[in-house]
């Protein structure tokens, strides 16, 4: 029997196969450690790399290790050191399981550290000239895996002239982890990300970069955490303008999509909820006690915490408390949120990666099975109307047709609704990344009848340094590079020779992100994905069982 929790850890939002494979693609080590550039932070002095077209700065410290007693705090300031401290190396990944194969827990809980890399010849503080947009990147992985190292920002630094920061913050039971004895669920990934900002506020002008003109941006798990912060009262004025790639504050998938035995996934939840299951946690821990249950917790090792159950259970995101009021989606439809400019969107066949890595266990065979998937999530009345907007004929297979309608139910429709309410208050810029021939840059294996296409995660490689591209594909990333920095340098997505990119309008056009004469361009993504159909079943349908 398939475990389901297994398959939960492999299909949570953002390919965290994705990340972890890209573990040794790190930037090359520059000249000897005493030869690096040289900057002061409000911590000590730090020695990077160069790279010629561009410099690093790796593994500072932002906040203290969140070890012993400090496990489960909120993140304390990180000691001062004496000297200049080396910053050519990562610093160690956060506690995690390997996620292609069973294994013991990798990474550390002393794992608060980010990555600066920077164009040459920084702007020193109080010097005159002018100062860089500051982006900073909140990495996905389902909240349970992933890491900030991964992602080189390389093109962004040089071709976009940004100051980019990647960041760490705990994962699993040590960052979305509730107890009466905390007084709920704190939040505490969301609080490390938070101390993340505050750092590059304190910090960033000595690497030339405006501390008044941050953008957060994040993909998957990094964009639900990005829609947090825009709803989120503890983080007003840390940023400036907001990415939103692949997770929405409306992102969810329906029930039993994409195997029988799961139920709906939301990525927030009731505080309440997270509470329960550290209670019950505790108790299956040996720490079920009236008092004392959180001393009895952090004596634990790291590895009996790092279990698939609990980084798994403890993936979701509370809301009810003073980080997260009330349910981000609901804060976006009252107009509770933070009035930055905002850029967000998804790709156009979402839903295949996830879908690929539970076929085998869950096969769609013929159009029988096609329907009978239909009725299991959506109910036999519903499962008509769907199965006639979105007939298995219509689709080259019918793995291919569950994939489109999951892609528009769960991603491309929700992130659409999020787009109308933001632009109510506030510049908002849609896209969708089309180029269904981008690179499988990790070489997953694809499953019979499900290509993946403009699959989740596809489009990262056109930021961030990950994958060979052709030529065609080249033009794309810099357009690309161009459209991100330029909306993190003025809150407009304009690139040189780029196609105009027009705001949130009555007329809801998004901009397709392709290679090619003709790829970029103005689409109507409401009609192409049948949003208007999901829209009036929102959130009935898609929320059920």
């Amino acid at each position: 029997m398939t475990d389901i929790r297994q398959v939960r850890r492999r299909c949570a939002l953002l390919p965290p196969v994705l990340l972890l494979l890209l573990g040794a693609a790190a930037p090359p080590q520059g000249p000897a450690a005493d030869t690096g550039p040289v900057v002061t932070t409000e911590g000590g002095a730090v020695r990077g790399r160069s790279h010629g077209a561009y410099r690093t700065f790796e593994g500072i410290p932002f906040a203290a290790p969140p070890t012993g007693a400090l496990r489960w705090r909120l993140p304390e300031p990180a000691p001062r050191w004496e000297g200049v401290r080396d910053a050519g190396a990562p610093g160690a990944r956060c506690v995690q399981l390997p996620v292609l194969e069973p294994g013991a827990p990798i990474g550390s809980e002393d794992c608060l550290y980010l990555n600066v890399t920077a164009p040459p010849g920084g702007i020193a503080a109080g010097g005159g000239g002018r100062l860089r947009p500051v982006m900073v990147w909140f990495h996905g992985g389902g909240f349970f895996s992933g890491a900030g190292d991964p992602y080189r920002p390389d093109r962004l630094a040089v071709r976009g002239g940004a100051v980019v920061v990647t960041v760490n913050y705990r994962l699993g039971v040590f960052g979305l982890f509730g107890h009466p004895e905390l007084g709920g669920a704190p939040g505490f990934a969301l609080a490390d990300q938070r101390a993340a900002l505050r750092w590059v506020r304190a910090n960033a002008e000595g690497f030339g970069a405006d501390p008044h003109n941050v953008t957060v941006f994040g993909e998957s798990a990094g964009a639900l955490s990005v829609c947090a912060h825009l709803t989120s009262p503890t983080s007003a004025g840390l940023f400036q303008k907001a990415i939103v790639q692949s997770g929405s504050c409306s992102t969810t998938m329906p029930p039993r999509s994409l195997l029988p035995g799961l139920g709906t996934y939301e990525p927030f939840v009731p505080e309440r909820r997270t509470v329960e299951e550290g209670v019950l946690a505790a108790a299956r821990l040996g720490c079920g006690r009236p008092t004392g249950a959180l001393d009895c917790l952090r004596r634990l090792d790291s590895g009996t915490l790092a279990t698939a159950e609990l980084m798994q259970r403890f993936s979701l995101v509370p809301y009810g408390n003073s980080t997260l009021p009330v349910e981000p989606r609901q804060a976006l439809e009252a107009g509770r949120f933070h009035r930055v400019p905002v850029m967000q969107g998804a790709t156009q066949d979402e839903m295949r990666l996830f879908l690929a890595q539970t076929l085998a266990a869950y096969p769609i065979g013929d159009e029988a099975a096609y329907r009978a998937r239909l009725e299991l999530s959506f109910g036999a009345s519903a499962a008509r109307a769907v199965e006639a907007r979105y007939p298995v004929s219509a689709y080259p297979t019918p793995a291919v047709a569950w994939a489109t309608l999951l892609t528009d139910a769960s991603f491309v429709c929700p992130a659409l609704r999020d787009g109308r309410a933001l632009a109510r208050q506030v510049p908002t810029y849609e896209y969708r990344f089309s180029d269904r021939g981008a690179p499988n840059f990790p070489g997953l294996p694809e499953a019979p009848g499900l290509p993946f296409g403009a699959t989740h995660g596809f489009e990262l490689p056109y930021l961030f340094t990950m994958a060979p591209l052709t030529g065609p594909q080249q033009q794309l990333a810099d357009r690309m590079t161009g459209y991100w920095t330029g909306f993190a340098r003025t809150g407009v997505p304009a690139a040189p020779g780029a196609p105009p990119w027009a705001r949130h309008g009555s007329a809801a056009a998004v901009l397709s992100l392709a290679p090619g004469a003709g790829g970029i361009r103005t689409v109507d993504a409401r009609a192409e994905h049948h949003c208007a159909f999901w829209d009036a079943r929102w959130p009935g349908v898609t929320t059920s069982g």
